[in-house]
């Protein structure tokens, strides 16, 4: 997780567990959370089209990374879901993100379980990143007077998954050899392969055979002409 906060908010933190590590409820406040209205560092403008390719981009990363004879990728299909919810609510002028998890079980439809892996995934695989939070409770007793509430999130794509879609997300959908041509050299970049002497050998022969036939097909008509003058 991006640690874009200050010492302030770790010394605010800190005073969140002086009474034990514990709400005034008697509820565990999680390490490393910070006090709510303090994401403006973390949370940042998102255009409406980067955050459609960003979606964009994970649906292909699960296709292209997807092991044979698995049923899902990397991320999963309520990965995929979660990630489309948070698509369509993020604010685009402020970056702001922070269902409930609640909520986000309620409109998505999952578990708990299911949602709780889906996260981790998308941040795992460099979708999502996320801030722990914590706000004052209105209680009585000793010590800081804390409560746990919802993350702050926030939209990312990786490089391996933007190296899939950058050409061709804005423009008409490609054809599959065109995809597969895409995948293939994705691939190649992010294992570092190299075009091997023969394929380059092989590829020059073919665009040989190819213009020694366009030639060919030229004089034929020439020679059509010139016994057949009109």
């Amino acid at each position: 997780m991006s640690r874009d906060f200050n010492g302030l908010d770790l010394v605010e933190a800190v005073a969140s567990s002086l009474s034990g590590g514990r709400a005034g409820g008697g509820q565990p406040v999680r390490r490393h959370s910070y006090r709510a209205g303090r994401e403006g560092v973390f949370w940042r403008p998102i255009a409406r089209p980067e955050a459609q390719r960003i979606l964009y981009a994970a649906k292909r990363f699960e296709r292209v990374e997807r092991k044979p004879g698995s049923r899902t990728g990397p991320l999963g299909a309520v990965a995929l879901e979660v990630l489309e919810l948070f698509v369509n609510l993020v604010s685009y002028r402020t970056g702001q993100l922070d269902p409930s998890l609640e909520t986000i079980m309620r409109l998505c439809r999952r578990s708990k379980d299911a949602v709780v892996r889906a996260l981790a995934n998308l941040r795992r695989h460099g979708f999502l990143d996320w801030l722990r939070r914590y706000v004052p409770a209105d209680r009585a007793g000793p010590g800081p007077q804390v409560q746990q509430t919802s993350n702050a999130y926030r939209l990312s794509l990786p490089a391996r998954a933007a190296a899939l879609v950058g050409r061709w997300f804005g423009a008409p959908p490609p054809s599959d050899d065109a995809l597969r041509r895409s995948e293939a050299t994705a691939h190649r970049e992010a294992w570092g392969w190299e075009e091997s002497p023969l394929a380059g050998a092989v590829a020059r022969l073919g665009q040989a055979i190819k213009d020694r036939a366009e030639r060919e097909s030229v004089h034929r008509s020439e020679s059509q002409s010139q016994l057949n003058p009109r």
